[in-house]
């Protein structure tokens, strides 16, 4: 039952009234808090113009009806259902014509509409704020003629000073949220930011706008260039990933989305042509281009399953979020794009290096004469260091040992192709000062800008227990007898860079139990972290400590100081380690 009316208040003197209505101008102008303030006017109301049943009914100018804001004495699902649509209805119809609307009985009122059976009269009161609609005051009596025309007067001034302060707390309460929206959209934009795998970070946009945006389905779409389309990156209903085919630049909501730059809202799906369906049951749908240096990259959809449902606040909190989603999904893409590069590359890497592993032999061959090691740790996976072993008649053995410019792929290949024009030029069994100059001759013709490589050629004769040697800009080999060093004068200018060269040939007479070192420049040239060089001198004292090892042992010796000096490696290491027998 509705609280029993009050006695009317009456003011006798005009400076009564005055007092009063500054009391209402004090008390509602206390608080910014609607809620609060609601209350306050229930009871000011009450003061002077007994009711059963009151409201405050408060306008929406997008739906252009009215809806019960603070209420007394009506039923709870009254409160939380009646919309009354401007000129319907008493409250309408005075909420229509900005004019106060008394009806002594409203059984006999065709305007009436009847929340209540108990309910035989009311008063209903328009409240107006900067010329602005802002709601309805309406109080209702179990009694027929409950109110009269100074009631109508003293509610109308009632009104006139509650609208201004209602309409202050609603602003204030607009500006509140909409910084708090800014707040969490900041907060929100930062969060993006620090994600870089593409899905996760479409997961956490989803969950974040929901947040914000009860919304029943959620879809962010990435402009395919080469297929014209939107490809659906990232989908979902409700809480569930789905799947759905892509959509041709141009169609539907989001095709125009992207083609028009522009937010397009769409009330009901159901009316409008471009809409394609893609879930069951959708009734209202906004979609969001999102873009990055004036370049449509996507377009970020949300759909829901109500008519109407996505309002102007909601365009604004999506217009200010598609920034941060544009960067975040086009930082995440392209991170995910060098990724894909990457794996392609280190596959293209394995590649080579599998296929190097087969041109560069792991093992020495049986050579006559020798006990051969070798070692090998590339700068990167590949190597462009080269080395070989050539058969060249009867029992001589031709070792190749060299470096190729650079380091990586490029001086692999470059160095394949040194080996692959060895292959063809050893077995015409030239000296080796004659196929210095061969292979000279072929690379100047095939010529590489930047590109050459150095190279020690060494002819083994068992018979003899000799070397015939010819450099083109390589390490000189090194020698070990007796734990003394022996220095090999052999030089000459690297193969590839200058035309005509003549390339000279040196003899080496070895010994049964030396030991030749051939080795790359990134041993010699290893770089300690102040940048000081490993250098031929630390090698040659590792190569008097070392030469009782097996040559295998040596290897691995000479690596492990290497690492001792420093563990990281700016350039290709190689060694061959020969024990004449």
């Amino acid at each position: 039952m509705p609280p029993r009316a009050k006695p009317r208040v009456r003011f006798s003197e005009r400076s009564d009234l005055l007092d009063f209505l500054l009391e209402v101008s004090a008390v509602t102008s206390e608080t910014l808090d609607l809620d609060e303030l609601l209350s306050s006017v229930a009871d000011i109301v009450r003061r002077v113009i007994p009711y059963d049943l009151f409201a405050i009914l408060l306008f929406n100018e997008k739906r252009k009806d009215l809806r019960i804001r603070y209420a007394v004495g009506h039923r709870e699902e009254v409160v939380r259902n009646l919309a009354i649509p401007l000129g319907q209805g008493i409250v309408g119809i005075a909420a229509a014509n900005r004019e106060p609307i008394l009806v002594p009985d409203v059984l006999k009122d065709e305007r009436y509409l009847n929340t209540s059976d108990i309910v035989r009269s009311e008063l209903s009161v328009p409240m107006i704020a900067r010329n602005r609609l802002v709601g309805v005051i309406d109080v209702q009596s179990t009694r027929t003629g409950a109110f009269s025309d100074y009631d109508r007067a003293m509610l109308r001034l009632i009104a006139g000073r509650v609208a201004a302060a209602i309409d202050n707390a609603q602003l204030y309460r607009r500006a509140e949220r909409q910084y708090r929206t800014i707040r969490t959209l900041s907060k929100i934009s930062q969060e993006f930011s620090s994600i870089l795998d593409i899905d996760e970070l479409f997961k956490k946009i989803a969950g974040s706008v929901r947040g914000l945006i009860n919304y029943d389905a959620f879809s962010i779409l990435l402009v395919d260039q080469e297929q014209r389309s939107l490809r659906h990156r990232f989908s979902m209903r409700y809480d569930e990933r789905v799947k759905i085919d892509n959509i041709p630049l141009g169609k539907g909501i989001t095709g125009a989305a992207a083609t028009s730059r522009e937010i397009v809202r769409v009330h009901d799906t159901g009316t409008d042509p471009r809409y394609i369906a893609s879930h069951p049951d959708i009734r209202s749908e906004i979609a969001v281009p999102l873009v990055v240096q004036h370049r449509v990259i996507g377009v970020m959809d949300l759909e829901s399953e109500r008519i109407g449902y996505f309002t102007d606040e909601h365009t604004r909190m999506l217009s200010m979020l598609a920034p941060s989603v544009a960067t975040a999904a086009e930082n995440a893409r392209l991170y995910e794009e060098i990724g894909d590069r990457e794996r392609l590359m280190q596959n293209d890497l394995k590649a080579a290096f599998e296929l190097q592993t087969i041109l560069l032999p792991q093992e020495a061959p049986h050579v006559e004469g020798l006990d051969i090691a070798i070692g090998l740790r590339p700068a990167r996976q590949i190597s462009g260091d080269l080395y070989d072993f050539f058969p060249h008649g009867g029992s001589d053995m031709a070792i190749a040992f060299g470096d190729s410019s650079g380091k990586g792929a490029a001086a692999a290949l470059y160095g394949a192709m040194v080996n692959g024009l060895m292959r063809t030029l050893v077995p015409l069994r030239q000296k080796p000062a004659e196929l210095m100059k061969s292979l000279n001759d072929a690379l100047v013709q095939r010529k590489v800008d930047g590109r050459y490589v150095t190279l020690l050629l060494a002819l083994w004769h068992p018979e003899t227990k000799s070397f015939t040697m010819s450099n083109a800009g390589g390490s000189p080999p090194m020698v070990c007898r007796s734990g003394e060093i022996l220095k090999v004068q052999v030089e000459g200018v690297p193969l590839g860079l200058l035309p005509d060269r003549e390339y000279d040939e040196k003899i080496f007479n070895a010994k049964s139990g030396d030991i030749v070192v051939l080795f790359s420049d990134g041993v010699s040239d290893h770089l300690d972290p102040n940048g000081e060089e490993y250098g031929r001198g630390r090698l040659a004292q590792v190569m008097r400590q070392s030469c009782g090892l097996t040559t295998a042992e040596i290897v691995r010796e000479i690596f492990a100081d290497l690492d001792r000096f420093n563990t990281e490696r700016f350039d290709d290491q190689t060694l061959i380690i020969m024990r004449l027998q």
